[in-house]
């Protein structure tokens, strides 16, 4: 929509995946399925995607790594408020001076945040909730007139 050459969707959900592929021409890795590390790798030559998305945030539901299954212990037994798989494998693949943005809501304190990597592979991190009443009503209008639309409106709600 907004002029990206290539879009990766990761989810494990198939109707979620089909749905990126279908109405937003992503390719799609199925975290269930395939190991997101290697399979990015691949897809990008080694390279590691320019961007990273982390639209989850704590409720995320990681598997198949250590910190994933530490995440999920620590949250079943109230010991951690987020589980930040996600937001550890975003870093973790980020090819060096990229960005990771989350908009996805964390709500206390991450444990083993790989700081190390932000900073050795100059990454850019970008936060900030899902700014919906800024961009709601164009993305509503753009689901409404269908996948061919080709002029974005960006709505600013009136002053208070």
């Amino acid at each position: 929509m907004l002029g990206a050459g290539r879009v990766i969707a990761i989810d494990r959900v198939p109707e979620r995946l089909e749905m990126a592929r279908a109405h937003g021409k992503a390719e799609t890795i199925n975290f269930d399925k395939e190991d997101v590390y290697e399979r990015l790798n691949a897809m990008t030559d080694g390279r590691g995607p320019d961007r990273c998305i982390d639209a989850v945030g704590c409720e995320a539901h990681g598997t198949g790594g250590v910190d994933a299954v530490l995440d999920n212990v620590k949250d079943t037994v109230k010991l951690a408020t987020d589980r930040a798989h996600v937001i550890r494998q975003a870093i973790f693949c980020r090819r060096k001076g990229g960005t990771v943005s989350v908009p996805g809501v964390y709500v206390g304190l991450i444990d083993k945040m790989p700081f190390g990597a932000v900073v050795n592979k100059g990454l850019t991190i970008k936060t900030g909730q899902t700014h919906v009443q800024r961009y709601g009503k164009s993305l509503l209008e753009k689901d409404r007139d269908g996948p061919n639309r080709s002029v974005i409106h960006h709505y600013s709600p009136p002053s208070p």
